[in-house]
């Protein structure tokens, strides 16, 4: 008999012999649409067509043909064995041409870019130390009279710089300390030692709080005064001053001795200079 005077069921007994009628047959008896089961796997709804039609030649190749069949099964819910034997093998065709994947041809993704030999060396871990060891020894390679005097330099800038419990423009005063007056201080009671410059000079006998804040407000000195010590200030005029124990405590302004008893009052002189 031929296929035109077969009758449907035989047709259907026929088509269902391939694997893609097995596959078309299963999909039916479920009501699902072709075009719902491509949507479903994510392959275009042609390469289903081509594989319930057995059309195999319209597939990548033999591997890829496979492993859809398998998809669909696994989708349907069905063994693939049967269906899987009823496939061509896979003969001659490896499994190199699997990269063409279900949807489309695969496309390798670029591999990892080596850095170049020139970001190598721009990383800074690299050329970070090569720094520091050239600049080590750039100083080693200085003649020692530089350093000499670099370390002299720093020494005198630590030695100049004011304590934290003075303010910065103290750092003017100039300090000279005798252990007593000169003779000649014994003369008049006012009088201080003439060898400290300075526009306000200072010299005590004992212990003495002295205080001075030049025109600014600026403290030019806030401390004890030792006996025997001399101090002398330079600043912006009028100075207003504190002196704590005033009889052992001689002042000169502008090289002239300041009497402190108009302006004491419990051995505390506070007064204003101009």
């Amino acid at each position: 008999m031929t296929e035109a005077g077969r009758s449907p069921e035989g047709r259907e007994r026929t088509a269902a012999a391939t694997a893609g009628g097995m596959l078309r047959t299963a999909r039916q008896a479920q009501g699902l649409h072709i075009a719902a089961l491509a949507a479903s796997i994510k392959v275009a709804q042609r390469k289903l067509e081509a594989l319930e039609g057995d059309r195999y030649d319209e597939l990548p190749d033999m591997t890829f043909t496979r492993a859809l069949a398998k998809t669909v099964c696994r989708s349907l819910k069905i063994d693939a064995t049967p269906v899987l034997a009823l496939l061509p093998q896979l003969g001659d065709q490896g499994l190199d041409k699997v990269h063409q994947g279900l949807n489309a041809a695969f496309r390798d993704r670029p591999g990892r870019i080596e850095p170049t030999d020139l970001g190598v060396l721009l990383r800074p871990a690299l050329w970070l130390p090569l720094v520091l060891i050239l600049a080590a020894g750039a100083v080693y390679l200085l003649p020692q009279h530089w350093t000499t005097q670099t370390r002299l330099v720093a020494g005198a800038a630590s030695a100049a710089a004011p304590s934290l419990s003075q303010p910065a423009a103290a750092a003017s005063a100039t300090v000279e300390s005798a252990p007593v007056f000169p003779p000649e201080a014994a003369s008049s009671p006012h009088a201080v030692p003439t060898d400290v410059s300075g526009l306000l000079v200072m010299s005590a006998s004992a212990e003495s709080w002295v205080e001075a804040l030049d025109a600014n407000g600026v403290a030019l000195v806030q401390r004890m005064l030792q006996p025997g010590e001399t101090l002398g200030l330079d600043g912006m005029p009028p100075f207003r001053l504190k002196i704590g124990n005033a009889a052992a405590t001689r002042l000169s302004f502008r090289g002239e001795p300041v009497d402190l008893a108009p302006a004491t009052r419990d051995n505390v002189a506070r007064l204003e200079l101009k």
